[in-house]
């Protein structure tokens, strides 16, 4: 082993990985298998790549290919040396858009080729529901499809020729293949169904590209591709077709693919209950999704349901679509919270047959004492499922009696996402045996000693072996601290939530992963820190437990921005998981001074021991000295309130940011309620949330601190009066996370029922105004996380503000960007959208940020004044010292 890593970094350029950091976080893909790697390389060049796959060679060292790690089958996770070709290799080479050909490296993510694509009017028409992460390499190994392969068919549709790597150091171009031993081929051997991604592609020779595509890893290693393009279409048209029976969205699909459509796609009401879509679906239980380019097609794909809509505005598309592509997560969690799995994910049936196949299926799952949630491109027969197994019995017998149905439905295992360890085993169930004969010596053509990803579609290993809930459990206590209400109070479970298909990899769009956005290291993603978390409890890698410095040093530059709780599809909350494990890590033991210092700033400001004087000290107390301390204002909020308006009562909370720096926030909020007829009231006593012990991981304290707040608030609560919250990351907490801290006590319940946001409560109460100016919006990631933006958007558009409303993090988020360590990061994640943002606005249009931490990373990124939407509404209303300065 020291010497195979030695002679990598004597012979690689490029990252060679051995430590348990980089074994654990690639030790799994988005499937139930675990491979813990010897070592991860991740080239800088083909070069670099040849250069590893020789020294691996020479070991005698298994080797497997890995683009964004999404494999649901257990493709892209081998115990050898791993190749991650996502980090660095990633360019489009070239586009010719007259050929309508591009030339890439196998790690470019689709939608990246996609854009570079986009300015000549062309797309790459295979497009899998994890565009946004997936890699070319990574389509190419298991001939992905998508939705849109119904118009543009599979990967291997699309691949003009590959630029390959045998084992043995021979490289070339599959149109100039060197002399192989192919086998003769019977075209009777393969089932009839454009789905067929089980086995090798053996009735695609002689063209080589084809037959490799699909391969997964198991022969060639992949240094680039040519592609073919389609143009893309001017306009889409989304129909969605609601049906009443649970099983006429299957019998339809065959009839409404002979349309000209761009996709067909299937959702059940499991699924979309799951996603809470109800509201944007017409009546049903069964739905298609029918997209095409033409208006009138789509209204003639509508008619041949009961219940149907046509949907043009891009925004709603794209909130539908949501639904469908995050199918793979959603499905993980069923109604009840119980747990479900890939497994038998994505078989393929011809289209025709798909719903006597569903209904039978359905008898199987039934017959097994088993749930699953069922969608799917049922254009093309392909069904996805999540099934409820129980991992450590039956599943076997299950794959078994399923791989059987789909055969005598004359389909095929694999629809889409290859065979990988989930499969392989069942492929003699598929084809015959001189079929599988003719496998094996289409594979020893390429990798005679079977170092190429061993294991898979060739001499497999068994499918219900190195499960990895089942070969690695948690070795320590798993009981959380917290509530975990989700999880039922098991952190193990909670670890489990993610089950790899990376959307925290994206880096556009929505909040999360702002670290793994600036880094690009797979420790600082949400599936990263999860997977992390769930090796350390099994100890046989990260052997720490709680003390694990691998696991500190990946939760570091978490921001608690909870972005992952609302992007994730399946609800990790990384922010939460992270207190639970400083908590337990810092137990008994000294903490950092950031812990002391920002952790108890609401203590410090109410003892007065932060101002002017004492805060040039804070450089001793874990702060970085790159950021100037904000410095508290001279009377706090409760202080200057002397009472407002008359009406129904409110209750303002004053919360330690506006009640100590900007007290004029909550003087404009409270000026506002009371002309919208609120008697406005505010406790005399110290209150406060406890977010800033619970982000540190103190949580003994943060119990305390709010279960205090809650009795001394408890005159309100009881009572039925609003809390009306104005910084929200406080508002968010006392929604959410004080639930989790002391959920057992019922003032804090009673509370966690008042709390409502400004906007919220105010936006109701306002008489519209005309349109007098514009804002470009920055929202808080817990608000945006817990509470969402609506009511938000719809009081600026009341008072008459234009509303731009940027996505992403600012970055600062509550004490991480103060904290030593942190702060090239924080500005980072600022200049994503942020501070571009600001800078670009024209003077008249207000900077609107609600939380304290966005506000004052405006204030030291850029020569803006940030504003409060309550400071806003008080300057349109003419009311509060900000209206009355106007």
């Amino acid at each position: 082993m020291t010497g195979f890593v030695e002679q990598l970094r004597a012979s690689v350029d490029g990252d060679v990985l051995a430590d348990p950091t980089a074994r654990a976080l690639y030790s799994t893909d988005a499937s139930n298998y675990r491979h813990v790697p010897l070592v991860v390389v991740r080239p800088r060049s083909p070069a670099a790549v040849v250069s590893a796959v020789q020294v691996a060679v020479a070991f005698d060292v298994p080797i497997t290919n890995r683009g964004a790690g999404t494999s649901i089958a257990g493709n892209s996770a081998g115990s050898g040396l791993v190749i991650d070709f996502a980090r660095y290799l990633d360019r489009v080479v070239s586009i010719d858009p007259v050929e309508r050909v591009a030339v890439v490296q196998p790690g470019v993510v689709l939608d990246r080729l996609n854009d570079a694509a986009r300015s000549h009017g062309l797309l790459f028409g295979p497009d899998p529901s994890t565009h946004s992460r997936c890699t070319i390499g990574g389509m190419i190994g298991n001939d992905a499809c998508g939705s849109h392969s119904v118009a543009w068919g599979k990967t291997s549709d699309n691949v003009v020729a590959l630029d390959v790597l045998l084992p043995d150091g021979r490289r070339f171009d599959t149109r100039t293949p060197p002399a192989l031993d192919l086998p003769d081929v019977d075209p009777a051997w393969f089932p009839s169904l454009d789905r067929r991604v089980s086995g090798y592609r053996l009735d695609a020779l002689p063209d080589l590209a084809r037959a490799l595509v699909g391969t997964e890893g198991t022969c060639v290693t992949v240094l680039g591709a040519s592609l073919r393009l389609v143009e893309a279409p001017e306009r889409r048209v989304l129909a969605v077709l609601g049906f009443d029976g649970p099983y006429d969205a299957a019998d339809r699909a065959a009839e409404v693919r002979q349309l000209d459509v761009l996709a067909v796609e299937g959702i059940n009401a499991s699924l979309a209950d799951a996603a809470g879509s109800r509201a944007l679906l017409p009546r049903g239980v069964s739905w298609l999704f029918v997209e095409t380019a033409d208006e009138a097609v789509a209204r003639l794909a509508a008619s041949l349901a009961p219940h149907s809509v046509v949907v043009t505005d891009p925004a709603r598309q794209r909130a539908l679509w949501r639904v469908r592509e995050d199918g793979a997560g959603l499905a993980t969690r069923m109604a009840d919270g119980g747990e479900a799995w890939a497994g038998w994910e994505d078989a393929a049936v011809p289209p025709e047959k798909l719903g006597a196949y569903l209904r039978e299926f359905d008898a199987l799952l039934t017959g097994h004492g088993r749930r699953g949630v069922t969608y799917g491109h049922f254009g093309e027969g392909c069904l996805h499922v999540r099934i409820d197994f129980d991992l450590r019995a039956g599943y076997r017998s299950f794959l078994e009696d399923a791989a059987d149905l789909v055969v005598a439905h004359g389909g095929s295992l694999s629809g889409e996402h290859g065979d990988g360890q989930a499969r392989s085993e069942l492929l003699p169930r598929m084809y015959p045996p001189a079929a599988m004969r003719a496998f094996g010596r289409f594979k020893a053509a390429f990798d005679p000693e079977n170092r190429m990803n061993p294991g898979r579609i060739v001499d497999p290993l068994p499918l219900d072996e190195d499960l990895r809930v089942v070969i690695a459990p948690p070795t320590i206590p798993t009981r959380a601290k917290l509530a975990l209400h989700a999880d039922r109070g098991d952190l193990a479970a909670a670890t489990r939530r993610c089950v790899g298909v990376g959307k925290c990899l994206n880096t556009s769009g929505g909040v999360m992963c702002p670290s793994y956005r600036v880094t690009r290291e797979e420790k600082h993603s949400t599936r990263g820190r999860a997977r992390l978390l769930f090796e350390m409890l099994n100890g046989q890698v990260v052997r720490d437990g709680w003390r694990s410095a691998e696991v500190r040093d990946a939760l570091d530059l978490c921001l608690g921005c909870k972005g992952c709780k609302r992007d994730c599809p399946v609800d990790v909350d990384m922010a939460t998981y992270k207190a639970e494990f400083l908590h337990h890590h810092y137990r008994r033991r000294v903490r950092p001074l950031s812990h002391y210092s920002m952790g108890w700033l609401p203590l410090w400001l109410r003892l007065r021991l932060v101002n002017r004087v004492t805060s040039r000290f804070g450089r001793f107390a874990g702060v970085t000295a790159e950021r100037p301390l904000p410095t508290p204002a001279s009377r706090t909020f409760q202080r200057t309130f002397t009472g407002g308006g008359a009406g129904d009562r409110v209750l303002l909370f004053p919360d330690t940011f506006t009640n100590y720096f900007e007290p004029v926030v909550g003087e404009d909020a409270a000026a506002v309620l009371s002309a919208a007829g609120q008697g406005v009231e505010v406790p005399r006593a110290a209150v406060c949330c406890g977010l800033t012990w619970f982000s540190t991981g103190q949580l003994g304290m943060a119990r305390r601190v709010i279960r205090r707040t809650a009795r001394e608030l408890r005159p309100w609560t009881r009572a039925g009066v609003p809390v009306v919250g104005l910084e929200p990351s406080c508002t968010a907490f006392l929604r959410s996370d004080a639930l989790e801290v002391a959920g057992d006590d019922q003032d804090v319940v009673r509370l966690a029922e008042s709390v409502r946001t400004f906007a919220e409560h105010v936006s109701p109460l306002l008489e519209p105004l005309p349109v007098n100016g514009s804002a470009v919006v920055q929202p808080h990631c817990h608000q945006y996380a817990e509470t969402g933006l609506g009511a938000d958007r719809e009081l600026l558009e009341r008072v008459g503000v234009t509303a731009s409303v940027l996505e992403g993090c600012c970055g600062l988020a509550g004490n991480f960007g103060f904290e030593k360590g942190h702060y090239d990061v924080s500005m980072a994640v600022a200049e994503q959208a942020l501070l571009p943002a600001v800078r670009a606005a024209s003077p008249d249009t207000a900077v609107v940020a609600d939380g304290f931490s966005c506000r004052t990373q405006v204030r030291q990124g850029s020569s803006a004044e940030p504003v409060h939407t309550a400071t806003l509404v008080a300057r349109s209303l003419g009311v509060g010292p900000s209206g009355s300065a106007r």
